[in-house]
C-alpha cells in the first residue's frame, strides 16, 4: 500500500473516514495557521507490553495469547478467525518508535507509511509461533468471525526515499519477545481461557 494509494478514498465507514479526515486538517492547520504537523500511517503495530486480551489486540498478540493458553493448558487446538489466508504487515514497536522520533525530526509534511514490509498469512503467523512456543497445534477456524481486508502491506518506498530509514525489526523476532511477554502476564496472573 502506498500513501498515494489512499486516495481515490473507498475507507471503511467511520473508523477509515476519520483517519483520513483527521489528515485534511493536519494540513489545513499548516496551510492555514502555519502549525507544523507530522502525518504517520501506522501498519499494525505490537510488542510487550501493548494489550494482549479483550478482543481489541492486533493479530500477534491475539495469537500469541491463543497459542500460550494453547500450550500452558496442554491444547492442541486454537481457534483462527477467517480462513488464516489474509495477509498483513505488522510492525514492532520499536520501529514504530524510531520512525516516529524521525518522521518527527524531519520537514516531511505528507502522510508517510510507518510500518514493516514483510508480508504474511495469518497461518504463517501461526507457523512461526508454534516453532517459538515448541508445539504443533490444530487451526479451527471460524468463518463467521470478523476477518478485516483480505491483504495489505507498507510500501516503504516513500520513508527509504524521505528519512533513509525503513522498518527493520523481522517478524519472528518481535514475535519471540511478544510471545515471551504474553506468555508471562498469562502465567503470573493465573488465567486461561
Amino acid at each position: 500500500m502506498k500513501e498515494t494509494d489512499a486516495y481515490p478514498a473507498m475507507p471503511e465507514d467511520g473508523y477509515g473516514w476519520e483517519k483520513l479526515f483527521s489528515e485534511r486538517m493536519c494540513r489545513h492547520f499548516y496551510e492555514d495557521f502555519g502549525i507544523e504537523t507530522r502525518v504517520a500511517r501506522y501498519h499494525n503495530v505490537y510488542g510487550p507490553l501493548g494489550t494482549w486480551d479483550g478482543g481489541r489486540e492486533k493479530a500477534p498478540a491475539a495469537l500469541s495469547r491463543k497459542v500460550a493458553v494453547a500450550k500452558i493448558d496442554n491444547r492442541n487446538k486454537i481457534q483462527i478467525w477467517g480462513d488464516g489466508q489474509q495477509t498483513r504487515s505488522f510492525t514492532y514497536i520499536d520501529d514504530c518508535i524510531k520512525g516516529t522520533l524521525l518522521l518527527m525530526e524531519s520537514d516531511v509534511r505528507e502522510p508517510l507509511n510507518v510500518g514493516s514490509d514483510q508480508m504474511v498469512s495469518i497461518n504463517e503467523m501461526v507457523d512461526i509461533l508454534e516453532n517459538i512456543a515448541g508445539v504443533a497445534l490444530t487451526r479451527d477456524f471460524d468463518l463467521s468471525a470478523p476477518k478485516g481486508v483480505r491483504g495489505r502491506n507498507s510500501d516503504n518506498t516513500k520513508i527509504k526515499e524521505l528519512l533513509g530509514w525503513a522498518p527493520s525489526i523481522n517478524l519472528e523476532d518481535g514475535l519471540r519477545k511478544t510471545y515471551g511477554w504474553i506468555h508471562d502476564q498469562i502465567v503470573s496472573s493465573g488465567r486461561v481461557e
